[in-house]
């Protein structure tokens, strides 16, 4: 390509979308609930989106991304964009928001799309359905926003587009021998799009194939070099950076020998393997390494003369020239600013690194390489970091002595077809017994009331007073409906992970560290710093309120260890196990307590199991194995007669069947309604005798389903599930939904539940 950088050293892969105080979820969801129109939306989207291009410009980066922006998720921006709406929405205006979000959230006339974790993170993409549909470029959109950056702000910007080989590999509904039928239709579309944008100004345009991390076969290889000669034969001066990010990549050689200007790489999360490769056999003279430096996943500071001596190996085998000094992937996946935080520990918070902060880093970095700034001044920057690492604040020897003697606590419980005999005599449950997952809405009263509080305008009895009222009346909510077991709602509670946070020592959560989780979304993930310890119980008092309200059994709530562990920035000065035992140890005592108070059923959800699994299948082993025994220490304590619990949440369970089954849980429930059959499918291969609920209806759209479309997800599953080891729930929580979308949809779930006892019943007569 025989591209040089010259001056430019700099670059983003992307900037979180959602505002530094979530302005972007409010402007959707006030839009969704129909409070404000269009062109009010979109105007107040576009000044979050220049803000955040004029911040970038400010913090000096040379290449700032366009494209990363997005109204829900960059996947589905990208099958919107290409046409692949699925035959359901058809009779919608193909380029209209009112059909872009009900592919996201579903209809009134329709399902919405499948939702799933982008490979091993929190974030949720919508997957793409191709159908048999031929692919056209609908609406250019990177167009539109690389000269609303040109015009708006003078900004040269750099379209950052989700690769056609990642974006297949992503889709469902055809055949894995029909993918080059599907690739060679999207090739010619994505030569247009490039065509466009060149034709526009465009001299660097980033295309995002992360699929190259995961382990390919050899077949995939040729499919690239397909892919990217068709567009160097149609743009040779168009200058392209192949993006990895969230590990090495494999098949490195014939990667990096690729037509493109610049190859992306992760060096923070790729185990040594990308630099041990680049030290082996080279990289191309006639290249740019985009070398991802800065941890674009976690939120600690960067030791930056420890980076500064990764720049100096690298230029051994790079020149300094053909280098750019970037995040190791999207900063999605981080907060915004540190400057929004008050309430944190002076120590703790000068040790942390958010999106602009990260920036700045990079800027650091690049000023080094340009010769602007010393390792003395690194140093500098470095104090702050190496003064929190050596704090005393971080270590609670108790919690080490723990771990050290992990093999003290039992990770076994008598064989469970026992156990399930003392389950059966102790709760006498009908066939198909009716629950759900955990939360109930979280109304706008709730979160002021809870909000007065934190700022000393409630006491705590008045808080106390209210949070009871609010289970009490969903427990005769609950009685009212007919469920069978219930949960008392965690009103308590602002997220399942921050509520524990916030009550377990070791750990910090902010004021406004917020990150997109799916759609508008947003969490704030908690930040373990030191060792993680019990304090004092947590959730007994609201749990053995509501079980005081009704005869029915009333499931204690917890979040497990695993994910507690996935949906927190976690302190990288120890390994993840040492963690994951910490957090286990402190849930069990937790299990304990409320065992101790008279609750029966116990639910330690792990909705994020799955997506800390590594992306190398070498790696997945020791993953899976330590993530069982942390929830086995967590929840092996107890009597035989309590049942334990767990729920899942979206994911590809198949390959970790197995897995799921060695948590010994006596009752799991996976959130699976937009991908039914997919997941059905699973236990026609597995033969699974735990007791299971997969979801019956999507919580995550507004839209109520029916009772047939329930008793059809019913009989999908029972039809290789024994009838008595299945409950019927929702797929997840109810947090998000109002009440009297939550009141319709348990309604129509507990008549489709009776509906089908009532039919299993006369057929047995």
């Amino acid at each position: 390509m025989g591209v040089s950088l010259l001056t430019l050293i700099s670059s983003n892969l992307g900037y979180p979308r959602i505002g530094e105080r979530r302005e972007w979820k409010r402007a959707l969801e006030s839009f969704w609930n129909g409070n404000i129109s269009e062109s009010s939306l979109e105007e107040t989207l576009k000044d979050i989106r220049l803000l955040n291009l004029k911040k970038q410009k400010e913090k000096g980066i040379d290449l700032i991304p366009v494209g990363d922006f997005s109204l829900y998720d960059h996947v589905l921006d990208t099958a919107f964009m290409f046409g692949y709406i699925p035959s359901r929405f058809q009779h919608m205006e193909p380029t209209s928001l009112k059909t872009y979000f009900a592919m996201a959230r579903g209809s009134d006339e329709a399902e919405a799309m499948e939702m799933t974790k982008w490979f091993n993170t929190n974030y949720h993409y919508i997957v793409p359905e191709l159908e048999n549909k031929t692919p056209a470029l609908v609406k250019n959109r990177l167009l539109e926003l690389f000269q609303e950056a040109k015009n708006e702000l003078n900004i040269e910007a750099k379209p950052v587009l989700l690769g056609p080989i990642t974006f297949l590999k992503l889709a469902k509904q055809y055949d894995q021998h029909d993918f080059h039928k599907h690739l060679s239709a999207l090739i010619p579309v994505y030569v247009q799009l490039l065509t466009e944008l060149a034709q526009a100004g465009a001299k660097w345009v980033q295309i995002d194939e992360p699929i190259l991390v995961q382990e390919l076969d050899d077949s995939s290889i040729p499919l690239f070099k397909e892919v990217y000669d068709a567009f160097h034969k149609a743009l040779p001066s168009l200058n392209i950076i192949l993006q990895t990010y969230f590990e090495s990549i494999t098949h490195y050689q014939e990667i990096v020998s690729l037509p493109v200007a610049a190859i992306g790489l992760d060096f923070v999360h790729d185990h040594g393997v990308n630099l041990s490769n680049i030290k082996t056999v080279g990289f191309p003279k006639d290249k740019i390494l985009a070398a991802g430096l800065i941890d674009g996943r976690n939120i600690w500071k960067a030791s930056l003369v420890s980076k500064a001596k990764e720049i100096d190996d690298l230029a051994q085998y790079v020149d300094i020239d053909r280098l750019i000094i970037q995040p190791s992937c999207s900063l999605l996946h981080v907060p915004v600013t540190v400057q929004n935080e008050q309430s944190l520990p002076s120590i703790l918070k000068n040790a942390l690194s958010f999106a602009d902060e990260k920036l700045d880093e990079v800027n650091e970095l690049a000023q080094y390489a340009k010769g602007k700034r010393t390792i003395d001044d690194l140093k500098q920057y470095d104090r702050s970091y190496t003064d929190f690492i050596h704090s005393s604040f971080r270590t609670n020897e108790k919690v080490q002595e723990a771990t050290k003697n992990i093999g003290a606590y039992p990770t076994k419980r008598l064989d469970y077809t026992e156990r399930q005999k003392l389950h059966k005599k102790r709760w006498n449950l009908p066939i198909l017994p009716t629950t759900t997952i955990g939360s109930f809405p979280q109304t706008k009263e709730i979160r002021q009331i809870r909000l007065k509080w934190r700022k000393g305008e409630y006491t705590n009895e008045q808080y106390e007073s209210v949070i009871n009222n609010e289970i009490k009346k969903w427990i005769d909510i609950q009685e009212q409906l007919g469920l069978d077991v219930f949960v008392h709602g965690e009103f308590e509670r602002t997220d399942m992970v921050e509520f524990f946070g916030e009550k377990l020592n070791g750990i910090a959560v902010t004021n406004n560290g917020w990150v997109q989780s799916y759609g508008s979304r947003c969490v704030r993930p908690p930040i373990i710093y030191g060792d993680v310890a019990f304090d004092q119980p947590m959730t007994v008092k609201e749990s053995v309120y509501a079980q005081s309200l009704t005869s029915k059994p009333v499931k204690g709530m917890l979040t497990g260890p695993v994910t507690i562990l996935n949906w927190s920035f976690v302190r990288n000065d120890i390994d993840r196990i040492s963690v994951l035992r910490q957090l286990a140890l402190a849930i069990r005592e937790e299990v304990l307590a409320l065992e101790k108070n008279g609750i029966g059923m116990i639910q330690v959800d792990e909705p994020a199991l799955r997506e800390g699994l590594p992306l190398k299948q070498s790696k997945q082993k020791e993953y899976i194995e330590g993530a069982a025994e942390a929830f086995k220490l967590a929840t092996s304590s107890v009597r035989p007669e309590t049942q334990i619990h767990t729920h899942m949440c979206y994911s590809q369970f198949e390959d970790i069947m197995e897995a799921i089954d060695n948590l010994d849980a006596d009752v799991i429930s996976i959130e699976s309604s937009r991908s039914h059959g997919e997941l059905v499918h699973a236990f026609e291969t597995y033969q699974y005798k735990r007791e299971i609920g997969l979801g019956v209806y999507d919580i995550h759209s507004p839209r109520i389903p029916s009772v047939e479309e329930m008793a059809k997800n019913i009989d999908r599953a029972l039809a290789v599930l024994d009838v008595r080891q299945f409950w019927v729930n929702p797929d997840c929580g109810l947090k998000t939904r109002s009440v009297d979308e939550t009141i319709s949809a348990l309604k129509v779930m507990v008549e489709a539940a009776k509906t089908y006892r009532e039919k299993i019943t006369a057929a047995q007569i």
